[in-house]
């Protein structure tokens, strides 16, 4: 079974060394990269072919990663065997309520990213959270303003976090199957429950109805899913209940 483990999960463990044991000894195939294990690519390269993993996406933040930091960035990429690159959240201007115009903006930043990335070799996205699902003062909707204004990005849907926006993801996958690549795959708790984990489940022990929207995400072509969690107080606890669940959707 191929699933991917979204290596921010097991940030705060103690070493990558024991982190990436545990996730190829669990049965996982593959890693998707953020920048906490960027420093020493060659380095981490070498770990995941110790265990058998390989890395087929990866997280570079800021935006800028994709323009003045681009070449540092496709060197990263390049030495980790990495082929789709996502840029995982906007900066602070576009979290606290900005207008549809810095939404614009940032959509075409994105695409002029996205045909360097391109020439490049490589695959280029957004991963969204709620932000991009919160109507702006005229009632534009900025997961809308970034798939028009960046015609020519994919999108790693983040699911928990489109429902999260109070919007539906499967109305959003069935409209925009053509987008979307790849898949965030996490769970949300019952209201009021697990707030030391600022709301979130291990995969299949929350609310998100994960056995249709992996009927849904399948249909529309998504072939790359990745196990996340933002902040589990356990973390083989739900590296190990989550690709049990996800083994019997």
């Amino acid at each position: 079974m191929d699933v991917s483990f979204q290596l921010y999960s097991a940030r705060e463990m103690s070493s990558w060394e024991d982190v990436i044991k545990m996730i190829a000894d669990l049965g996982y195939t593959q890693v998707e990269g953020f920048g906490g294990v960027y420093e020493d690519a060659a380095r981490f390269k070498g770990l995941l072919d110790q265990h058998g993993l390989s890395m087929p996406s990866g997280h570079f933040f800021p935006i800028s990663s994709f323009e003045d930091g681009l070449d540092d960035t496709l060197k990263t990429a390049s030495t980790l065997g990495l082929q789709r690159l996502f840029c995982p959240a906007p900066e602070d201007l576009w979290r606290d309520g900005t207008n549809a115009a810095n939404w614009i903006d940032l959509a075409k930043r994105l695409e002029e990213a996205c045909k360097k990335v391109n020439d490049a070799g490589f695959r280029f996205g957004w991963h969204n959270h709620h932000w991009e699902f919160m109507p702006r003062e005229g009632g534009e909707i900025p997961m809308d303003l970034i798939l028009e204004h960046a015609p020519s990005i994919d999108w790693e849907m983040d699911v928990a976090w489109v429902i999260r926006g109070n919007a539906d993801p499967k109305a959003w996958i069935k409209e925009h199957a053509d987008r979307i690549t790849t898949a965030h795959v996490k769970d949300i708790a019952p209201e009021g429950e697990k707030a030391d984990e600022d709301g979130w489940a291990d995969v299949g022990d929350g609310t998100v109805d994960w056995a249709g929207l992996m009927t849904t995400l399948r249909g529309a072509g998504v072939d790359l899913f990745v196990m996340e969690h933002d902040k589990p107080s356990d973390v083989q606890r739900f590296a190990s209940r989550s690709i049990a669940a996800f083994g019997t959707y």
